[in-house]
């Protein structure tokens, strides 16, 4: 083992408890005992001390017990020069003290109105996470880094972020050298910065680090199922399924080596490009090497990627600009603005359709009309994308399914944003990526490399005819139309009654080992990404992959969603620990969750009924829990009756909840997300009989205590009021 690691993370773990002894004081002197502790939009409270100890850390008196512990039990004395022992425990000891100081430094802050400069995160909230939940699971994202202080020049950090971003790698940027952080790098080299663009900042200083950690180790609690306090477990999991790494640049401080020593003790190694930084290499605390020096800019990613043991896939696109699921996120605002398809201005569509294998030449990529050469910038134009796909295992049903990826693919280009589908496109190119080459064409070879890539299975050949022309343009309109109107006939007349067998999804299983989704025509997955037709096709595809055919057998009850083949399958694969799964049911054996829910429903006693809130609402529901709570409750695989994570469009299903009753149960959501629902809600409600249901719902604006709801609902006659009790 390293002396001159260990003693500086030693020195480094002293420093950060006793500044964070001194802050508490402080903030005690100021504020009293009794002064509210809390990080914004967490069930966790202060999430790293809550996992790994089990504490809880409510208001400032909280805060001294942890700082005891701190120094009885974490803290060891800085080794002297001429002992040499065996370090990591201790150091392990110090990197938990780490980032326990570091994390109730960033609490004060908030206790003390810290405004951390523009463009800063600080505090990573629970609803990031579970946004982020489906790519972290399904390998888009396969893992993320955590980046101290700045490169050794601009250059060197734009290649390092966009070799990371190559890789689809979600990026943290924490600490600062002399003052300058590597955001200010990348600012000056105009590179977009926030969630979606995978460049994330916590904070300038070092301690905002553990914003990073306290966001990976909450995982373990969301999608894992572990308890608070099961310090062991949580550190194993967050070791074999959470895939991050820190990386350094220059000569590591003090404070630095601390602040690694506490990922090195969840499982996350440090890659280092500084020839001084000695090099930890035992193998169990982490997957492979603890500390590795890399000082060749050109293997420093590789290298990182190869010490965590992360699997990634870099696409290679023969386009002149990047290409990566990190650059799905960009915008392309107004003053960089080179050409623009669709929006308010013109036209744009996309359509994507199944022909004969010998009605096409794979690869075939034809512009009809005219190309963006020498376009005046801000100019807006007519566009239709025409996609025909023919293959041996393509069906019909599969269009929608390959179209619907056409948004995802071209955002994936650099300086290119898409939005919407169908009819409704809006496609944006940048000044940077017209004059490095960029021009209609390619358009068609990312769809023609990207289906064949993920669809290959089904996609035995792929053309595309980009049109610009306007008759041809318009006769393109006009069959797509007919062709959207009978794929929505035949996907809203589908029913479970229809089909003996569902589907699986147990992509969250990467994450949380106990949960299966089982998706049904009716019910799609609870992160609203996939439905049975999705699954069907995803099967087709890879045949041994996340989605299985479920049996649904013999039938046990038919009101309440339950069969003897779905229940079989549910045991198995979740473990043997769910043995009853009934799909219509709320309170009878509900499907578990994973924690990349939407919404979550849960049931709202005195009122007979429930209430639906989905993860975008920070305020606080009438049953007394906000979002975070409530997900802290129905996450990590378990099953819990009156509780039930789902996607916003199970709502409008006439499988939703059924056996209790279904929508007519439903007495309040946020009045945001009932706004945007309510063209759909209205016809659900319709086609039961209550017409006036919606406004019968209540929302924050009228209730947000039970007996302001009740009073409402009383008013208005509710039909819960009046319905079968639900217990």
């Amino acid at each position: 083992m390293s002396h001159k690691v260990f003693s500086a993370v030693a020195r480094g773990a002293h420093k950060f408890v006793e500044q964070a002894e001194a802050a508490w004081k402080g903030a005690v002197e100021k504020h009293g005992e009794d002064k509210v502790v809390e990080f914004p939009q967490t069930a966790f409270y202060l999430p790293m001390i809550y996992a790994l100890t089990g504490r809880k850390v409510e208001k400032l008196a909280d805060i001294g017990p942890v700082l005891e512990h701190c120094r009885r039990d974490l803290l060891h004395p800085v080794p002297e020069q001429n002992t040499w022992l065996p370090y990591l425990g201790h150091g392990l000891d110090e990197g938990a003290a780490t980032m326990f100081a570091q994390e109730i430094l960033c609490a004060l802050d908030c206790v003390n109105g810290y405004e951390l400069p523009e463009g800063y995160y600080g505090f990573l909230t629970d609803t990031s996470q579970r946004e982020l939940g489906i790519q972290l699971v399904d390998g888009r994202m396969p893992g993320f880094a955590a980046l101290l202080g700045p490169a050794p020049d601009n250059e060197t950090a734009v290649k390092v972020i966009r070799e990371l971003q190559k890789r689809s790698i979600l990026i943290f940027l924490c600490a600062n050298r002399d003052g300058r952080t590597m955001k200010q790098q990348l600012d000056e080299e105009d590179i977009q910065t926030g969630w979606e663009t995978y460049i994330v900042p916590t904070g300038p200083e070092t301690r905002y680090g553990t914003m990073v950690l306290n966001w990976a180790v909450r995982s373990a609690l969301t999608f894992g199922g572990k308890k608070p306090g099961q310090f062991a477990e949580i550190l194993e999991y967050s070791r074999d399924r959470v895939h991050a790494w820190g990386m350094t640049f220059g000569e590591s401080p003090d404070d630095w080596y601390a602040t690694g020593a506490g990922a090195i003790l969840m499982g996350y190694p440090i890659i280092s490009d500084s020839e001084t930084t000695p090099e930890v290499r035992p193998t169990g605390v982490c997957v492979y090497e603890a500390l590795v020096r890399e000082t060749d800019y050109e293997q420093l990613v590789p290298t990182c990627v190869e010490v965590r043991g992360v699997k990634v896939k870099v696409e290679e696109i023969d386009i002149p600009v990047p290409f990566a699921a990190a650059l799905e996120g960009e915008r392309v605002r107004k003053e960089d603005l080179q050409v623009e398809f669709g929006g308010k201005k013109a036209h744009g569509m996309e359509f994507l359709r199944m022909v004969e294998m010998d009605e096409i030449d794979d690869g075939d990529i034809e512009l009809v009309g005219e190309d963006i050469d020498g376009v005046e910038p801000g100019t807006a134009m007519d566009l239709g994308v025409e996609v025909l796909v023919a293959g041996r295992q393509m069906q019909v049903d599969f269009e929608g399914i390959l179209e619907r990826q056409i948004h995802r693919y071209v955002n994936h280009a650099g300086g290119v944003m898409h939005m919407g589908q169908r009819n409704l496109v809006w496609l944006r190119i940048s000044k940077g990526t017209y004059e490095a080459g960029f021009r209609l064409k390619h358009i068609g070879t990312i769809l023609h490399a990207k289906l064949h890539d993920e669809y290959g299975q089904l996609a035995d050949k792929v053309t595309v005819r980009i049109i610009t022309e306007p008759a041809e343009l318009q006769r393109l309109r006009e069959r797509a139309a007919v062709a959207y109107g009978e794929r929505d006939v035949k996907l809203a007349g589908m029913k479970d009654e229809d089909v003996d067998i569902f589907y699986s999804c147990a992509l969250c299983q990467s994450y949380a080992p106990n949960h299966v989704c089982i998706v049904s025509p009716e019910r799609l997955g609870l992160c609203g990404a996939y439905d049975w037709l999705d699954c069907k096709a995803s099967h087709q595809i890879s045949p041994s992959g996340s989605n299985q055919p479920v049996q649904k057998g013999r039938t046990i009850d038919a009101a309440k969603g339950e069969w003897e083949g779905v229940n079989k399958f549910v045991y198995d694969y979740t473990n043997r620990t769910v043995a009853r799964y009934c799909q219509y049911s709320l309170m009878d054996s509900p499907m578990t969750s994973c924690g990349c829910f939407e919404c979550i429903v849960a049931i709202v006693p005195e009122a007979n009924g429930v209430l639906v809130v989905n993860r975008e609402y920070l305020g606080m529901t009438p049953i007394g829990m906000a979002f975070s709570t409530l997900a802290g409750s129905v996450g990590g695989g378990i099953q819990t009756p009156g509780f039930l994570g789902v996607g916003r469009r199970y709502l409008l299903s006439e499988k939703f909840i059924s056996y209790e009753g279904g929508l007519a149960r439903m007495v309040w959501m946020p009045k945001e997300f009932k706004e945007e629902m309510r063209e759909d809600l209205q016809k659900r409600a319709e086609a039961m009989g209550i017409p006036d249901l919606v406004d019968k719902i209540a929302d924050e604006t009228v209730a947000e205590d039970s007996a302001a709801l009740l009073e409402f609902l009383t008013k208005v006659q509710h039909p819960a009021l009046t319905m079968p009790p639900l217990f």
